[in-house]
C-alpha cells in the first residue's frame, strides 16, 4: 500500500510539473517541439507547398495556438502568401508529439482567425488582400472582411505584359459571410456545401483594353459551365445574396485614353440551389436588380444549366424609363456619338444562348431621339463633317421614335468570339438588338 501511495504521489508530481511547464514555458515548448511537428506534417501531406512559421504562442486554458506570422507558398512559385498574425484553437494536436499526422477530424472543433492576409498570384499579375478572415468549424461559419483583388501594379503595367487584349479586374468586398458549411467534407475535398452566402457592399470594376488584338488563348476566360465543371467534388449553395453592390464595366480604345463606361449601382442579386450536380435538364436562376447608368432600373433573370459542356444559358429582363443621354458615358467614347435628346419609356429583352450562339429580341418604347456625331479627339460636335453626319443620321438613318403602332423589334444575334468573357458576351449580344431597334449599323 505504501508503494502504491508513493507511486501515486510521484505520478501526481509529474503531472503537476508538466502542467506548470506548459503554463510557465508553453511558448518555449511549442516552438521547440510542436512547431517542427506541424511543419513536418504539413510537408508530408502537401509536398508541393512550403510552410514557414514565425514564433508560436500557446494557451493551455483555451487550447489556442498563436502565430506571429505564417508564410505559405508553392514550390513552383506560382503563388505566395503571408499572414500576420494568425491563431487557431480547438485542434486535436497531442498525437503530433508522438509522431502522428494531421487529419481532417483534428480540425472538427477548430476556430481560425487570420489578419492582414496577402496572397500574390504570380503569373496572373493579381494579388489578394484581406483585412480579416475567421473560420469557425463548430458554428460552420466563415466571415471575411476587407477583401480586395487587384493587379499588383497599375493598369498600364498590367496591360503591358501581354500583346493581346485582356480584362483587368478590381474587386472589393467589405464583408462576406458563409454559413451552414459542411465543414469536414470540405476539408476532405469531398463536398463544398453552404446554407447561405451573403456579400455586402461589394464592388467590381472591369476594364477591357480594346486597343490590342484578341488572343487565341482562352484559358482564363471561363464561362459558367466551365467554372462549375472545374470544381472537383460536389458544390451546393442553398442561397446566395449580394446586397448593395456596384459593378462598372469599361472599354479602353487607346493607350492612356478615357474609357467608355457603364455602371450598375445599388445592385441586389440572389440565387438559390447553386450546384454542379444534376440531371441534363437541371438549372438554377440568378435574379438581379440595379440602377443602370444612374438613370433607370434594370431587372435581370439569368438561368444557367447545371450539367452542360457547352456555352448555353438564358437571360431576360427589363429597363425602366430614363433619359437616354445617360448612355453618353459609354457612347461618346465607343461610338463617337452623343445623345442630345430622347426619353426611354420602357424596354425589355429576352436572349437564349445555345452552344455559344445568342438569339433573342429587344423591344423598347422611346421618343424624340436625337444624336450628334462628335470628334474622336476633342469631343466637339461643331465640326463640319460632324454636323453633316449628325444631320444624315437624324434625318435618314436612325429611328427617332419607337412607339406602339410602328414598333421595331430588334433581333439579337451574336456568336461568341474566342476572347469574349461572360459579361462582355452578354453585353455585346444585347447591343446587336439595341442597334437594330435604333437603326445604327453593328460593328
Amino acid at each position: 500500500m505504501k508503494i502504491a501511495k508513493y507511486a501515486g504521489f510521484v505520478v501526481g508530481a509529474i503531472v503537476l510539473v508538466c502542467v506548470l511547464a506548459l503554463l510557465l514555458f508553453s511558448d518555449t515548448l511549442v516552438n521547440k517541439y510542436v512547431k517542427p511537428r506541424i511543419t513536418q506534417a504539413f510537408a508530408e501531406a502537401y509536398p508541393e507547398y512550403s510552410l514557414h512559421i514565425a514564433d508560436m504562442h500557446y494557451s493551455l486554458f483555451t487550447n489556442r495556438f498563436g502565430f506571429d506570422s505564417v508564410a505559405l507558398g508553392a514550390v513552383d512559385r506560382s503563388f505566395s502568401s503571408h499572414i500576420a498574425p494568425f491563431s487557431v484553437s480547438g485542434i486535436s494536436w497531442m498525437h503530433l508529439l508522438w509522431g502522428g499526422s494531421l487529419s481532417a477530424n483534428d480540425f472538427a472543433n477548430s476556430v481560425v482567425d487570420a489578419r492582414d492576409i496577402r496572397l500574390n498570384l504570380g503569373q496572373s499579375q493579381y494579388e489578394i488582400r484581406c483585412g480579416q478572415a475567421s473560420v469557425s468549424m463548430p458554428h460552420s461559419e466563415i466571415v471575411v472582411e476587407a477583401l480586395k483583388l487587384h493587379p499588383a501594379g497599375n493598369d498600364e503595367q498590367f496591360f503591358a505584359v501581354s500583346k493581346f487584349r485582356k480584362n483587368r479586374l478590381r474587386l472589393s468586398v467589405p464583408r462576406a459571410t458563409i454559413t451552414g458549411l459542411a465543414s469536414l467534407e470540405e476539408l476532405q475535398g469531398k463536398m463544398y456545401r453552404a446554407r447561405s452566402i451573403q456579400i455586402h457592399d461589394a464592388s467590381l470594376d472591369i476594364l477591357l483594353n480594346q486597343d490590342k488584338p484578341d488572343s487565341r488563348d482562352t484559358t482564363g476566360l471561363l464561362m459558367p459551365h466551365e467554372i462549375l465543371a472545374s470544381i472537383e467534388g460536389t458544390l451546393q449553395v442553398d442561397s446566395l445574396r449580394v446586397i448593395d453592390g456596384r459593378f462598372q464595366y469599361a472599354e479602353r480604345f487607346e493607350l492612356g485614353s478615357k474609357p467608355a463606361i457603364v455602371t450598375f449601382d445599388r445592385l441586389q442579386a440572389s440565387a438559390k440551389g447553386i450546384t454542379n450536380q444534376g440531371s441534363s435538364g437541371a438549372s438554377f436562376a440568378i435574379h438581379t436588380q440595379a440602377q443602370f447608368v444612374k438613370a433607370g432600373t434594370l431587372k435581370l433573370v439569368m438561368t444557367i444549366p447545371v450539367a452542360t459542356r457547352e456555352c448555353s444559358f438564358k437571360y431576360s429582363g427589363s429597363l425602366s424609363g430614363m433619359e437616354l443621354s445617360a448612355l453618353n458615358s459609354f457612347l461618346e467614347v465607343s461610338d463617337h456619338m452623343r445623345i442630345k435628346a430622347g426619353v426611354l419609356e420602357e424596354a425589355a429583352f429576352e436572349v437564349d444562348v445555345v452552344s455559344g450562339r445568342a438569339i433573342g429580341t429587344v423591344t423598347g418604347i422611346y421618343r424624340d431621339l436625337k444624336l450628334a456625331a462628335i470628334n474622336k479627339k476633342t469631343g466637339s460636335e461643331k465640326g463640319l463633317m460632324d454636323r453633316i453626319t449628325s444631320f444624315i443620321g437624324n434625318t435618314f438613318t436612325i429611328r427617332r421614335n419607337n412607339v406602339p403602332g410602328s414598333m421595331k423589334i430588334g433581333k439579337v444575334q451574336r456568336v461568341r468570339l474566342r476572347d469574349d468573357p461572360f459579361f462582355q458576351y452578354e453585353w455585346f449580344a444585347l447591343r446587336t438588338g439595341v442597334q437594330e431597334v435604333v437603326g445604327i449599323s453593328t460593328k
